[in-house]
């Protein structure tokens, strides 16, 4: 049985003297300064993490580059799988964030505006190195495909790009399909609406995602414990769970965590 991966993720932007820092917020606003990311890679490297993210929370909104000399230095630091996004437009893009260290490149708002770039990036550089990210929102009218019940009301899921800043009105259900057809080697599942909340993993947006694909899916957004990263492992299925300001704030530890699982028999690499 494949274990279940638990993978730390660091949200970073520029600060007032233009420097790398890790911020932390809710529902993808009210962003705190939370550490330096390459100290905190180190951390959690040394700490038993499955994987590592460092996601560039505004490249895209402003149009700029990944910070690369960023990245550099944090795959120096980690010897566990490195995913990094944001800001991802072109193959030349994927390519020098791949030489900068990143293992995989995790795709948003680059894939949904030219979805040719998931076929082109799994072509050239192998279907493992491409994850889609998908930032997704609840919506309550009659605008979408797939729809769920959540507390006794029909919901279906957008995607939205520019780190959750602009809608799109595509349903995530039908977008995950086709990046799956394109070559997608995974798919990391983000919850506007659950997003630093700590009151758990969305699950109907997770389980709708996990039932409609076969590509290995990350759920992130809303982790407030062990007993969270539970839920979406045995309810929804995910492969992986990822989390930020549990184990930022040392609430609870990657190992308390895995033990905490392994204890209720779900497999992890303890």
């Amino acid at each position: 049985m494949l274990t279940k991966r638990i993978i730390p993720c660091i949200d970073v932007d520029l600060d007032e003297d233009g420097n790398a820092a890790v911020y932390t917020g809710v529902n993808f606003e009210d962003l705190e300064y939370t550490g330096d990311p390459v100290e905190m890679a180190k951390r959690y490297n040394e700490a038993g993490a499955d994987e590592f993210v460092f996601l560039d929370i505004t490249a895209s909104a402003e149009g700029r580059a990944t910070m690369l000399e960023t990245v550099e230095r944090v795959a120096d630091e980690v010897f566990i799988p490195l995913t990094v996004g944001g800001g991802v437009r072109t193959r030349e893009d994927i390519k020098e964030t791949l030489r900068a260290g990143a293992d995989k490149v995790s795709i948003n708002s680059g894939a949904i505006a030219n979805p040719d770039l998931i076929e082109d990036g799994a072509r050239a550089f192998g279907n493992q190195c491409i994850v889609i990210s998908v930032d997704a929102r609840r919506r309550f009218d009659e605008g979408g495909e797939h729809y769920v019940d959540i507390d006794g009301e029909s919901a279906w899921f957008e995607c939205t790009v520019k780190g959750g800043r602009e809608g799109t009105d595509m349903d995530v259900i039908e977008w995950v399909q086709e990046a799956e057809e394109r070559g997608a080697g995974e798919l990391f599942v983000n919850s506007i609406d659950a997003d630093g909340t700590k009151e758990g993993y969305d699950i109907p947006l997770t389980k709708a995602v996990t039932d409609t694909v076969s590509t290995p899916v990350i759920a992130s957004s809303g982790c407030g414990g062990p007993e969270d990263m539970y839920e979406v492992f045995t309810e929804a299925d995910a492969d992986a769970g990822l989390a930020a300001s549990i184990f930022h704030f040392g609430e609870y530890s990657i190992q308390e965590t895995k033990e905490y699982l392994d204890e209720r028999d779900v497999p992890v690499r303890l």
